[in-house]
């Protein structure tokens, strides 16, 4: 996963908890639910970057062992 990416996501997290924090606060459930909303995105692009890491290492190592 990409520094940038790494970033994006925790940012979009944090945004999330405090959007939800203030719902809760203020009684709108419709700001909590979008944090939880928020959040829960960032979590699946994080859980992508993490699929495409595996992968490329899995790949990398495949490589490795044909260069023996």
């Amino acid at each position: 996963m990409g520094l940038d990416d790494k970033i994006k996501n925790t940012a979009e997290e944090m945004t999330g908890k405090v959007k939800e924090g203030v719902g809760k606060a203020t009684d709108n459930e419709d700001l909590e639910a979008e944090g939880k909303l928020d959040q829960a995105k960032a979590d699946a692009k994080q859980a992508g970057e993490h699929v495409k890491d595996a992968a490329k290492h899995a790949g990398d190592s495949v490589r490795d062992g044909f260069k023996d």
